[in-house]
Formats: C-alpha cells, sequence, structure tokens
C-alpha cells in the first residue's frame, strides 16, 4: 500500500474513532503531508524504511527554513501518533520520531487587560442591536474564560441562564461546565430579546450577524477591534486576551489554580501555569507553606 494510503487512513482513525475536530484533522494531514514530501525527496518509498535518522533531517530542515519550535513540535507529534497507530494497526514495527526532540520555542507570556480597561472596554454604548450583540459577546468572554471557537459555535441549548451555567466542548472533545456571571446573563437576555430582527427562532447559534448566519471568528475579532478602538483603549484588543484577562483576575483574587484551569478546560495544568503568570518555584512556595507533609519537613529540618 502506498504512503499516502496509509496517512489517509490514519486521517479517517482520526475523525471517525478519536473523534477529532475537522480543524485538528487538517493540522495533522498538512504535518504528514510535509512527512512524505521529505521521503519522497529522500526516496525513501516505503514508512517502515524510515528511521530516526530521517526524521531529524526533516526537523532539521524544517528549522532552517524558519518553522519555529513550537511548529517543530506539534509536527513530530504529528508524526509520533502516525506511527504509533502504524504499530497498533501492524503497519510498522518501531515509531522512528520517539527519540527525536524538537528544539524549544521560548515561551512567551500572553498579556491581561487590567481592571480599569476591562471595566471601560465592557462599559459601550448599547444603542443599536448589534451593539447589544457584541456586549453580549465581550461579557460573556470575560465573564465564563470561552475559547473564541467555542464562543462562535455556542448554541442557546447550551446555556442556562436561570442557572448561569454553560456547557461547552472543547479541545479534544473534552466538555466542561463554567459559570455565566450575573452582568453576562442580563447582557445575553437583552441579546435575546434584539436577535429576532437578524435570525430565525430556529437558528440555534446564539450570536448572528446582520443576515441572519452564525457570527464566524473573524467578524468576532472585528467587532472586539472595533470597541477597542472606539473605547480608546490603546493596546491590541482580541478574544484571547479577553480569556487570559478572565484567568489571571479570577486567580489573583482566588488562588485556585486547579479550579482556574477546569474552568479554561485545560488538560495540563502547566498550561495554565504559563497563561496565569506563575512560576512552578512559586507553586512550590504555595506547596510548602500549605501542605502539612511540607509543613512538618519544614519544622524537622529547622
Amino acid at each position: 500500500m502506498a504512503m499516502q494510503d496509509h496517512v489517509n487512513d490514519f486521517l479517517v482513525y482520526l475523525k471517525n474513532e478519536r473523534g477529532l475536530s475537522v480543524r485538528t484533522t487538517k493540522a495533522y494531514r498538512r504535518d504528514l503531508a510535509q512527512l512524505l514530501q521529505f521521503l519522497a525527496q529522500d526516496e525513501v518509498k516505503q514508512l517502515e524504511q524510515v528511521t530516526q535518522h530521517h526524521i531529524r533531517a526533516l526537523i532539521a530542515h524544517r528549522h532552517r527554513q524558519g518553522l519555529g519550535g513550537k511548529s517543530l513540535q506539534r509536527l513530530l507529534s504529528a508524526i509520533r501518533s502516525f506511527y504509533r497507530w502504524m504499530l497498533r494497526e501492524g503497519i510498522a514495527s518501531h515509531n522512528p520520531a520517539v527519540p527525536v526532540r524538537a528544539p524549544k520555542s521560548p515561551r512567551h507570556l500572553p498579556a491581561a487587560l487590567d481592571a480599569d480597561s476591562i471595566n471601560l472596554l465592557l462599559d459601550i454604548p448599547c444603542d443599536t442591536p448589534l451593539a447589544v450583540r457584541d456586549k453580549a459577546i465581550m461579557e460573556l468572554f470575560y465573564s465564563s474564560g470561552l475559547r473564541l471557537s467555542e464562543l462562535a459555535t455556542l448554541r442557546w441549548d447550551q446555556i442556562d441562564l436561570a442557572s448561569g451555567m454553560l456547557t461547552v466542548v472543547g479541545k479534544g472533545n473534552r466538555g466542561r461546565m463554567v459559570p455565566v456571571g450575573t452582568v453576562a446573563s442580563q447582557a445575553l437576555l437583552e441579546w435575546r430579546k434584539l436577535r429576532g430582527q437578524f435570525a430565525a427562532f430556529e437558528e440555534p447559534h446564539i450570536f448572528v450577524s446582520r443576515q441572519g448566519n452564525p457570527l464566524s471568528t473573524r467578524s468576532i475579532q472585528a467587532r472586539i477591534r472595533h470597541w477597542a478602538k472606539h473605547q480608546g483603549i490603546p493596546q491590541s484588543v482580541y478574544p484571547h486576551l479577553l480569556r487570559h484577562s478572565f484567568a489571571s483576575h479570577l486567580l489573583e483574587s482566588s488562588g485556585n489554580l486547579r479550579a482556574v484551569q477546569e474552568l479554561l478546560g485545560h488538560a495540563d495544568i502547566s498550561t495554565t501555569q504559563v497563561y496565569t503568570h506563575l512560576d512552578f518555584q512559586h507553586l512550590a512556595k504555595v506547596y510548602d507553606e500549605a501542605h502539612p507533609r511540607a509543613k512538618k519537613k519544614r519544622t524537622a529540618d529547622k
């Protein structure tokens, strides 16, 4: 069987058995296309012939072309997953990507808006139906820490304004429940009263355009940029900045890293640690001060 056929079968597995999103499956397709293209140039005709030296050469080649550490790590991850599947299917006898490591890329901590800037951004004049919609969008971003894709696809049946909770399916099809604050709930109610001017009752998506279609991610980004400029906020404002501001402000007031992790839908707490400007030295200090065993050890060491 041709190498491309194996890749196609793997992509079907990702979609049907793993339940990965179309976007994630496309990313795997792009990464594995790089592998096949590189192997073709090296005249490798069978995936079983691939060694760790081929994979290292591919990573080095893409690195010289300017691909960053994070993208290289994703490429390696895709190749490892592909070979794990082939091992399970009996197509391959080894995984050549396992020993290979990508160069690390520096972690850039995302910025956050301070409380005054958040208040200024959310205090927009709601003098048109679309302004009411945009206020509800921004209030929900900041209230619940949603990802852009999660908010754009949000439906009325996912939210219970009476209880102030919504259910969302995030990355990896992981579901979670997150609270909706009182102000955000009120903004959503105001938008629901006016939404019928643009969309039919049967349209399930909460946020729609003038034409009554689900609002695209690009449109949401553009509306947030518009209101940031309108309100005189000098820095660039985008949906993920509101998500990060939500996480940072919640952590500052609660100190509960695990709760923030759950609300953001992070599979790994180290991701939350980066988003919230904490480092593990700080976490270790918190542990030493709070954990009973740590206290006993510290007392014994004195």
